[in-house]
């Protein structure tokens, strides 16, 4: 009976992507067991535990592992560097490993130190055309490179919030196509036209349930941003406006990295779903978005004026803010 050959890759995978990828299904055709070491420390940017995530949905066929101790990270940084990796990875995989696939250097002596052979996997770096340094300085530039499951870590969520009529819809669909991202239509605009506007708590815990679905939907396919009409802190003003207080305890969590506050100083166009006409109404509506934003301090910006002009400040803001994730033209 032959043995089963079991392959062995370690790395940050910080984000995983391309080059990463091209190692492990490398590694994974030359063995049949394939582990793959998530290693971390507590002070990188991207948490360990994410990293591990990202690497089981993307193999679920290999044993993926997560090592997050402080150990030395070269061996310039101790005279036992090796002895410590060696036995580091001999107590996370005490079975032999017979393969050792990596793309650096480092790999030759890691497999002489564990007694297996040294599998090099791309060692130009001819697939692996970027970095991940590169790819969190940049994401955008990148983005083709990034592994699917690490991409809606760099993506950036911005929801229009503000009283009905008041461009949201339009605005939102006009903002994704200029950036590239991704639009996540009004929920609640569904709900209503099927079940009518005679909400009931139940209706508006499950509006915002189901705008919370669609954030999150959006976010699994977007390039860079995800554009939102409305998230759970508008449908609570929409209870307070429409049964006087807030059916949701405790109050929904901000969705957003930022939001665009749509003031009330264009008319009123009734469609057949919209409510609050009355000029004082709107006052209250608007008083109670700006309360709701001010509320939990998130990043917020009001859009008033022109449709134009509220498209253009709403562009500048979301450049200034989110650089890295503009493409360039």
């Amino acid at each position: 009976m032959t043995t089963p050959v079991h392959g062995f890759v370690l790395g940050k995978f910080m984000p995983p992507h391309a080059g990463h990828m091209y190692l492990c299904d490398f590694a994974a055709g030359l063995c049949d067991q394939l582990t793959i070491l998530v290693c971390s420390l507590e002070r990188e940017p991207i948490p360990g535990k994410l990293r591990h995530e990202w690497m089981s949905a993307l193999y679920p066929d290999a044993r993926v592992l997560h090592f997050d101790r402080d150990v030395p990270q070269e061996p310039s940084e101790s005279p036992d560097f090796w002895d410590i990796w060696r036995e580091l990875v001999r107590s996370v995989h005490p079975e032999p490993i017979h393969r050792v696939f990596a793309s650096e250097d480092y790999g030759l002596r890691l497999a002489q130190e564990l007694g297996a052979e040294f599998w090099p996997a791309d060692p130009e770096r001819a697939c692996r055309l970027v970095s991940g340094t590169q790819i969190r300085q940049a994401p955008m530039a990148h983005w083709s490179m990034i592994a699917p499951p690490a991409r809606p870590y760099f993506t950036r969520t911005i929801v229009l919030h503000g009283p009905e009529s008041t461009g949201k819809s339009m605005l939102g669909q006009d903002l994704a196509r200029a950036l590239g991202g991704a639009y996540a239509p009004e929920f609640g605009r569904t709900w209503c036209e099927l079940y009518g506007t005679d909400c009931s708590a139940e209706d508006l815990r499950n509006i915002a349930a189901g705008q919370a679905a669609a954030i999150q939907a959006a976010r699994r396919t977007a390039d860079g941003f995800v554009i939102s009409d409305t998230d759970g802190l508008l449908t609570e003003v929409w209870s307070q406006m429409m049964l006087g207080a807030s059916v949701f305890d405790p109050s929904p969590e901000p969705e957003a990295d930022l939001y665009l506050l749509t003031d009330i100083d264009q008319p009123f166009v009734d469609d057949g779903t919209r409510v609050y006409s009355d000029p004082a109404d709107r006052e209250r509506f608007f008083a109670l978005s700006v309360e709701a934003l001010e509320r939990q301090g998130v990043d917020y910006v009001r859009l008033s004026g022109s449709w134009e002009h509220r498209r253009v400040v709403a562009l500048d803001a979301i450049s200034r803010r989110f650089p890295h994730l503009i493409r360039q033209a």
